[in-house]
């Protein structure tokens, strides 16, 4: 791969570059492989790890390479796969290239993995032989490289990250664990914009081949005449080495969409096929005020004008997006969309200008940009015209990335500057890199007839030629197959994402014990797969029909024809499509196995919990009506030892005015006594018998006070179910072990635990304390008896938000216990106040993780919150916690167990 000139710093286009370079390589090729000798290493030793580096994070470096002038290459946007979304990026061929050219070298090592979301992945490191030749690399160089990959004033390398919040690529410094906490020794940081996609400004007409057309629809309109108004305006910040060119430009963008009859018939009422006014302005927002007057949508309304259709089979229209662009880039986009009960969908366009070129002698560079506004914009149209239901399918496919799906192309040219063989096309350099631009990694290329060439690659083909149009059905129907290849991949992968996700939930059900949440989290997972396998069966259902029903063109008379027949291999592709959409039956068939199996799994659950919750209250039940037998059976009892005892005080009260040490001693008394007693049909028992009633009046006062004051009794239970800090819980609660209330300073009349109940099992080690606390002032003139649970055995080291590892349990259940009547009446609590009390006492002991924090602040100020929720949804990581936590929990019981035995052995 020879370097180009005038790249910048330190390149040179001279014969003898090679000759002159120690390494025997270019100067682009010798940085290349030292930047990726920064990030790499092969291992020196068994124990020790090899380090290598993905791809994608390569194609960033690189771009970052290249603005900085580091490396003379060119780029365009190519689509790559992060995690389940496609995104596009500033992608160098000419990199990629030498990438290519260092490993056949043997200077760089290829890994091939998958990633979770089971797209392919692959990583790249430094050799052996790699690292001989870095050895040699001259220190400007070095420091060209090392001024890309490095922070300012600084040895710390930059990584790539992905930022799914922004959508961007973020470069950092490299994190490291220190104290169990995340930290970054250097804290640059700044926003890549290797996903910036540059603009060029074009014109184009709408195109529909004319194989798919029917016969009495009208032609479709021109924009030729708008051609003048492309401006040489674009936001390209490269400077464009322009390698092919391509004349009179045709594209037909492909895709398949699960359809069929009724919706077919559906957009053609949706689109007035069959109104005296056809189409109008369209948009995917679903009306939700119909009742109102007015109407208010975002930017990007599509007009529809329909060509052609008949109502069970297709429909032609064009479609315009209506989005507004840079003010100095000119975007005149006209499509003309094919849409087919069969599922297989065409949207084309002919290219009347781009930049400064009037239809011919267009760039393959600004060609590359130009097909991303067509993948992306045809996504709007579509999605504005098809049915909610479709959408729905299309983002099951696709995982929520809907909108940037990805297509195949076919690409027609009446000519292709400059004319060469196949095999010159395809020579790893710079044509292959130029065509690789449009259409990603070219597979192979072949001569047609003396001047049509083809190409295959894999997001389309090129077909260039004077009589490429000629061969439009069989093209037309072999991207037919391809489109429903690419939905064929992506479907299989979204059935093995989803058997994923059970085999994860069958791991949550499995520890259940640790999470108190299974069974809500479990029974919305259910549901939620049991709908996507149900849409997945359908879209199954379409596919076949569509490759079934899909007819192949006859073989064309003409040798040309003949040939482009030989080389598509239709008849072998279509049937290769065939086995692939009825092998994945068979995996349909085992996910619904798989998901029946996984009901039983939670009925069982729920029907185990039943039987513990079941069993406990069985137990309770005994115990209360036992409680309840004995507190009637007090109850009378202490009716009747209430008057008695109000009767023995009155007469014990006479008793000491009238016995030996009375006043009836006295002459007085007796005077009295004998006067108005004795004198008057003896009134003395009369006299006993108020005493007696007024001591009874006096202990129903009392009774009936003291029966107020129970009744003012408030219990607040909260089922909390959170994470919380296991250190800050046992400080909190060893406080209240050791607090004291005390009288006149000495009396101790409350204070440490009421009750502290432990009960262990196979999983869970459940502590319950229980205590009354000892500062009335703080609760309003009244001590609460407050008790929590919290399973000991759930505990388990986690990273907060803030990058910190804590040892966490399972905060279960707070009961307050308060009497409003006990405390003082202007300053009484009420429950509301007293949960918002008990938090905060645990916030201010730093119980509650920091990640809860502003679901702490809404509760606080009665806002709507998920302070309290149900653990929300299942994910890798909660079930990885809580797989440890069942691991230790039999850990621990294999310990017992064993000690137990050695003891047995000992005896």
């Amino acid at each position: 791969v020879e370097t180009k000139a005038g790249g910048g710093d330190g390149f040179s286009d001279s014969d003898d570059e090679h000759a002159e370079s120690p390494t025997g390589l270019t100067t682009n090729q010798n940085r290349l492989l030292y930047m990726i000798s920064l990030y790499t290493h092969p291992a020196q030793t068994a124990d020790e790890q090899e380090g290598w580096l993905r791809k994608v994070s390569l194609h960033i470096l690189i771009y970052e390479g290249i603005r900085a002038k580091c490396l003379d290459y060119d780029y365009a946007p190519s689509s790559v796969k992060i995690e389940n979304r496609r995104v596009f990026i500033n992608v160098s061929q000419e990199g990629r290239s030498d990438v290519d050219y260092l490993r056949e070298e043997e200077l760089l090592n290829g890994l091939k993995l998958q990633s979770r979301e089971f797209h392919p992945v692959t990583c790249y490191q430094v050799s052996e032989k790699g690292l001989e030749l870095i050895a040699k690399l001259g220190r400007k160089d070095r420091a060209a490289v090392e001024e890309v990959c490095y922070a300012p004033a600084s040895k710390d390398l930059l990584h790539s990250r992905w930022d799914p919040v922004e959508s961007k690529f973020v470069l950092e410094c490299e994190s490291m664990q220190r104290d169990g906490r995340t930290v970054r020794e250097n804290e640059y940081m700044r926003v890549s914009d290797v996903g910036y996609i540059e603009d060029v400004s074009y014109v184009s007409s709408a195109y529909v081949p004319q194989c798919l057309r029917r016969k009495g629809g009208r032609p479709t309109m021109s924009n030729a005449h708008k051609a003048s108004l492309c401006r040489k305006s674009s936001n390209i910040r490269d400077e464009l080495d322009e390698v092919l060119n391509l004349s009179s430009v045709s594209i037909v963008v492909a895709e398949f969409i699960p359809a069929g009859a009724n919706q077919i018939v559906q957009m053609n009422d949706n689109l007035g096929s069959m109104d005296r006014v056809q189409g109008g302005f369209f948009t995917q927002v679903v009306d939700t005020g119909s009742a109102g007057s007015q109407l208010e949508v975002d930017p990007g309304l599509t007009t529809v004008d329909v060509l052609d259709y008949s109502p069970t089979e297709h429909v032609n229209f064009e479609a315009d997006i209506h989005y507004p662009e840079e003010s100095d880039i000119i975007q005149v986009e006209t499509f003309g969309v094919s849409m087919n009960a069969s599922g297989c969908n065409f949207y084309g366009m002919q290219i009347e200008a781009v930049m400064d070129r009037i239809k011919d002698n267009i760039s393959v560079d600004h060609l590359s940009r130009l097909l991303v506004d067509v993948a992306q914009d045809s996504s709007r149209i579509v999605d504005s015209v098809i049915s909610a239901y479709a959408r729905r399918m299309i983002d099951t496919v696709f995982q929520g990335d809907r909108k940037n799906r990805g297509k195949v192309n076919l690409i027609i040219a009446n000519e292709i500057t400059p004319h060469l063989t196949a095999e010159e096309y395809m020579d790893k350099g710079e044509y292959e890199n130029e065509l690789k631009q449009i259409l990603g990694d070219t597979r192979a290329a072949f001569d047609i007839s003396e001047h049509d060439t083809l190409i295959f690659g894999e997001f389309g083909l090129l077909v260039a030629g004077a009589n490429a149009r000629h061969h439009e059905p069989i093209l037309c129907s072999y991207i037919a197959f391809c489109a429903l290849d690419s939905f064929t991949k992506n479907y299989y992968i979204r059935l093995q994402t989803l058997l994923s996700e059970m085999t994860l939930l069958g791991h949550a059900i499995d520890c259940a014990d640790k999470d108190p949440n299974t069974i809500v989290k479990a029974n919305r997972a259910l549901t939620k797969h049991a709908r996507e396998l149900i849409l997945l069966e359908e879209i199954l259902t379409f596919m076949l029909e569509s490759v079934t029903s899909t007819e192949i063109p006859p073989e064309p008379p003409e040798q040309a024809g003949r040939t482009l027949f030989e080389r598509l291999e239709l008849h072998s592709y279509k049937q290769q499509v065939q086995n692939r959409i009825e092998d994945m039956h068979k995996n349909l068939a085992g996910a619904r196995y798989e998901l029946g199996l996984l009901e039983g799994m939670a009925q069982r659950l729920k029907e185990e919990k039943t039987w513990r919750l079941q069993e406990s209250i069985q137990s309770t039940n005994l115990s209360i009506a036992d409680m309840q037998i004995q507190h009637s059976r007090n109850g009378h009892m202490l009716t009747v030892i209430k008057y008695i005892l109000a009767g023995l005080l009155s007469l014990e009260v006479m008793h000491h005015i009238i016995g030996d040490y009375t006043v009836l001693n006295s002459e007085l008394g007796r005077t009295i006594y004998e006067n108005f007693f004795d004198a008057n049909f003896n009134l003395w028992f009369p006299v006993e018998l108020i005493a007696w009633l007024l001591c009874a009046a006096l202990v129903w006062y009392f009774a009936n006070k003291f029966d107020h004051e129970e009744r003012g009794k408030i219990r607040y239970k909260v089922q909390v179910n959170k994470l919380v800090k296991f250190e800050p819980l046992k400080i909190f609660l060893r406080k209240q072990d050791n607090a004291r209330r005390k009288v006149m300073g000495c009396c101790v009349v409350g204070g440490s635990y009421h009750v502290e109940d432990h009960y262990d099992s196979l999983n869970n080690h459940f502590v319950r304390r229980k205590w009354t606390t000892t500062v009335p002032k703080a609760w309003g003139g009244m001590c609460p008896t407050i008790a929590v649970i919290y399973d000991e055995d759930s505990r388990v080291v986690m990273k907060d938000c803030e990058g910190q590892d804590q040892e966490v349990v399972y905060l279960h259940e707070i009961v307050i216990e308060y009497n409003k009547n006990k405390a003082a009446e202007k300053y009484k609590f009420n429950a509301k106040e007293l949960h918002e009390r008990f938090i905060s006492l645990l916030q201010n002991d730093q119980v509650w993780l920091e990640d809860d924090y502003e679901e702490y602040q809404l509760l606080m100020k009665g806002e709507d919150n998920a302070f309290y929720n149900d653990g929300g949804v299942l994910s890798r990581e909660t079930v990885e916690r809580a797989i440890r936590g069942t691991m230790e929990s039999k850990k621990k019981l294999s310990l017992v167990q064993s000690a137990e035995a050695e003891r047995k052995k000992i005896e």
